[in-house]
This record gives structure tokens, sequence and C-alpha cells, in this order.
């Protein structure tokens, strides 16, 4: 009894601070939000790049600074420009992210973009630095299908991305084998999910699929709440080829046949792999099943420009192939 009182009485605690810490937080991000509106329509007359707005703009720093004291700096005053410039409308702003967070998501020029990024932020609770670890990583490009502004979940390409970046497991390619890639993104779970996306759940590693005549051992395993169903990733070094696409399509049916239960929707399967033939792709399963995967990863950050060729490469592929 003690513990179940103690248990009920955190969850009123913790509900409470959260509300106070909302509370908060929409009233700095009122006056933030508001000090950008004065600055844009008084002081810059509406105008966004005024001539004479950065002369007034550090004048204004400096007489906030003398009335007010520290937080009102020019850069803060950029930062809160910037914060309403991107967000003119207050009824737009979300009390679920934190001063911070708009002032990662105001540096982002394109609207859907910045909407795209602060929506996602919302829903998977991403912290300022896994949101701008996913800005700088261009998170919403790698995506297959960007989510349209409906709530639909039924696209798969929402939820599959091509490169995915494993650039926190500090591992090099050189020497390294499947089962070492595989230990590494499983001690680095919670970010190896974090890359794969909303809604994934681990199950298993090296699950053992049994059969009247062979065994077999299925690299990793996760469930995907949000399609509901099983995930199948196979992990491959070095470039794919037609023989790993026919075991993923093997796998994929062995499970739906064997572990799928009769409410979970049909299994998926990505075969992850360092490169790959896209005649390959074109004239196989992958061409035809909209449920299998392959996609390429990097075990580091690439340059802006190196990810932008690689998403384009993949892009030019498949317009080709329409």
């Amino acid at each position: 009894m003690l513990d179940s009182l103690v248990a009920h009485i955190k969850e009123i605690v913790n509900q409470a601070r959260l509300q106070a810490f909302q509370e908060v937080n929409s009233i700095l991000l009122k006056m933030y939000w508001e000090i950008g509106r004065l600055i844009v329509e008084e002081e810059q007359n509406g105008y966004k790049r005024a001539k004479y707005g950065e002369f007034k703009l550090k004048n204004l720093a400096q007489k906030l600074t003398i009335e007010l004291g520290k937080g009102f700096d020019e850069r803060n005053l950029r930062n809160m420009r910037a914060f309403y410039i991107a967000f003119p409308i207050w009824n737009a702003v979300r009390s679920e992210l934190s001063w911070t967070h708009y002032r990662i998501l105001s540096r982002i020029e394109q609207e859907n973009w910045r909407n795209f990024y602060m929506k996602e932020a919302i829903q998977n609770a991403w912290t300022t630095r896994v949101l701008q670890r996913n800005i700088d990583s261009q998170y919403v490009n790698r995506v297959l299908e960007v989510p349209k502004e409906t709530n639909s979940t039924s696209n798969i390409k929402e939820f599959i991305k091509d490169p995915y970046i494993f650039e926190f497991l500090g591992v090099s390619q050189e020497k390294l084998t499947e089962k070492e890639l595989e230990t590494a993104l499983i001690s680095h779970l919670q970010s190896f999910l974090m890359e794969l996306g909303k809604g994934f759940a681990f199950v298993a590693r090296q699950q053992h699929i049994c059969t009247e005549t062979a065994d077999f051992f299925i690299d990793l395993v996760f469930y995907n709440y949000i399609l509901k169903c099983f995930v199948l990733i196979d992990l491959k070094i070095g470039k794919l080829t037609h023989q790993d696409i026919g075991q993923m399509d093997m796998y994929v049916r062995m499970y739906n046949d064997l572990r799928k239960n009769e409410d979970d929707n049909p299994t998926i399967g990505i075969i992850l792999c360092t490169d790959k033939d896209e005649t390959i792709v074109k004239y196989s399963v992958l061409a035809e099943n909209e449920r299998l995967f392959a996609s390429k990863y990097r075990l580091y950050m690439p340059t802006e420009e190196e990810l932008r060729q690689l998403i384009e490469k993949d892009k030019n592929w498949i317009e080709y192939d329409n």
C-alpha cells in the first residue's frame, strides 16, 4: 500500500512539474517572440533586411543590457528577430519545445522543412542535440518519402531512409566485420533507434528461425508499433548482391509464415550495405516488393556536399526507373 501511495504522489508531482515547466517555457517563448516582433515591425519598419537595421540593433542591445542586464546582447536579439521571422504566427509556436529548439529551427530557411523538424521533434521528444544532429545529417532528405501534412502513417517509405548514418559508433570501415558492426549497433542501441526513426522497438539479435530442414539466424529484428509490423535488418559489409536480396526475401517470407501474428501487418525487410548496384536493384524483387528495401549506410558523418550527392544519386535512379 505504501509503495502504491508513493507512486501516485510521484506521478502527481511529476505532472505538476511538467505543467509548470511548460507554462514558464510558454511565457519565455512569448516574451522572445514579442521582442522579435517589435524589432522587425518597429525598429526595421517590417523589413527583414533594412539597411539601417544592424546599426539600430547594436544600439538597442547596448541600451537593453544597461536597463535589463544580461540576456539582451546583440546575438540574442538576432535570435529573437529570427524566431519571429521564422514563426510570425504565435499560435504556430508549440510550448513543448524549448527556446534552444527554436533557435535551431529558426536557422532553417525552408518553411516546410522547418515545420517538419518541429513536428518530429515534438512527436519524438528530440533533445536539442538530437534535433541539431538530424538537421546536420539531412534527416528530411534521407527519408524515402517525406510525410505529408495529413496524419496518415500508412506509407512505409516515410519510415525508411537512404543512406543511414552511423557516425555515433565511432568505428572505421577498415577491416570491420559484419559481426563487429552488429555488436557496435547493439552497444549503441539508443542512438541506433533514433537513427532508424519513429516507432521502432528492439526485439532480437541473431534471431533463430527453424524450419523442418534448416536453421537460419536473422541479424537484427525490430517491431514498429506505428506500422504494426516486424522489421528485419540484414547487415552487409560491401556491395549489395542478388544473393543478399534473395536471402532477405526468404527471411521476410519465413517470418510472415512462422512468427507474424494475425493482427500484425506483413513484415518489412531492410538490407544495409555500403554500396549497391542499381542494376541489381532494378531487376530484382526489390523493384516489385513494396516491403523490401536496400539502403546504404555510412560510419561517418558525410559533408553536406557528399550527403547531397548520395541522396541525389538515389533520387535520380528512382526517377529514371519510374
